[in-house]
């Protein structure tokens, strides 16, 4: 029995790993829950654990603490229910997760990785700690876990592209006026995934592809020119790979977040499961698109910010984690989210990292940049 813990698990995807571990209980006890703010969902999940330790990474206090579990709070307690693990799977919101991700590298914790901040922030230091860890990290994000099972047995310096598809989200055939327009309900509406709002938003405007495109380049430590976007409005092929000699390869599965959960957590075996097969002969149809950056603006800023070895990512990631929220509450329109993430890219264009203490630097800077001078942006 290897202990686990979740980060995030009252969280979309920490509630799928959670659902996908009920099929896994031979192989696994839970010993530690965290989440950032929802004390109701996490002491619930708890109780019916049985884990002995849940974080509140959000909050400093409860007002009242049940006796038969232990309770951390602040960004310690993410430190705190790694050291308790042999695994842990990083399903934290944003920027938050990039301490947690460090810890369990230097200290041989294999991780199941979904927080793609930690490489879009952590960019080469990231990479040089996976190549220097014993620690196995395992991808859970569909698109990142459909490349990486693409390319076993297979040489990676064969590989010609990668290509990454993106459903189109939900403004996929909108025109231009309509998408300026756009509310957050209706941006909420993701037409194939049932997510977050935060990542649901950045589906919306085609930033979280721009993050998958980071993610893609440091988790397989390729040249960001190999990796291609391709839209796949049905979500079906989740990416494929292209080798030297023409073949590509594909993964293929029913959108569901389950399917690459159960496949790592499964230590890289096909177990059975009872998840929902794909049925071809149901399709009517798979088609493919280039991506519209003129009307999706932060795609095309992702690929500018890719180009160096990590500052513009961290610059990209950290204003869009202010637009998001500033968008969800009514405070700027849905293009407000390009041009903040733009302007932002233009104030520190000359950023370096050189330390992790230099990202979270940077990352305070930033933030810091766009919520005092987003209403000039926008």
């Amino acid at each position: 029995m290897k202990k686990i813990a979740i980060l995030g698990s009252t969280g979309s995807i920490g509630k799928q790993t959670l659902d996908v571990l009920r099929n896994l209980k031979e192989y696994y006890q839970v010993c530690a829950l965290t989440a950032n703010t929802d004390a109701s969902a996490l002491l619930s999940q708890g109780e019916e654990w049985h884990v002995p330790f849940i974080g509140l990474s959000g909050i400093a206090s409860l007002p009242e603490k049940p006796q038969d579990i232990r309770i951390g709070f602040g960004k310690e307690a993410l430190i705190e229910a790694c050291s308790m693990a042999d695994e842990v799977v990083l399903c934290v919101s944003g920027m938050a997760g990039l301490p947690a991700f460090a810890y369990c590298l230097k200290n041989g914790k294999k991780l199941y990785l979904a927080t793609k901040e930690a490489l879009v922030c952590g960019g080469r230091l990231a990479r040089d700690l996976m190549d220097n860890s014993s620690s196995e990290v395992i991808p859970l994000d569909s698109e990142i876990s459909a490349i990486y099972q693409c390319l076993m047995g297979n040489r990676k310096k064969e590989l010609e592209r990668i290509l990454l598809t993106c459903s189109g989200g939900p403004f996929l055939h909108k025109d231009a006026e309509f998408i300026k327009n756009a509310t957050p309900e209706q941006a909420l509406k993701h037409p194939n995934w049932s997510m977050g709002a935060k990542i649901s938003i950045d589906s919306a405007s085609l930033m979280n592809k721009g993050l998958e495109i980071m993610e893609t380049r440091w988790f397989f430590d390729v040249d960001p020119k190999k990796i291609e976007v391709v839209v796949h409005p049905e979500s079906i092929i989740h990416s494929m790979v292209e080798y030297h000699d023409r073949s590509t390869i594909a993964q293929l599965s029913t959108p569901d977040m389950r399917i690459p959960i159960h496949f790592a957590l499964a230590g890289n075996e096909r177990l059975p499961n009872n998840l929902k097969k794909l049925d071809l002969y149901s399709l009517s149809g798979l088609h493919f698109m280039p991506p519209d950056t003129n009307k999706f603006p932060c795609l095309a800023l992702a690929y500018e910010a890719v180009k160096n070895d990590g500052a513009l990512q961290i610059v990209y990631n950290s204003a869009g984690e202010v637009a998001v929220p500033l968008f969800l509450e009514k405070k700027i329109g849905f293009m407000g989210i390009p041009a903040i993430v733009e302007k932002a890219m233009e104030h520190f264009h000359a950023a370096s990292v050189h330390s992790f203490e230099d990202i979270y630097a940077l990352d305070r800077e930033v933030r810091l940049f766009a919520e005092e001078n987003y209403k000039n942006f926008v």
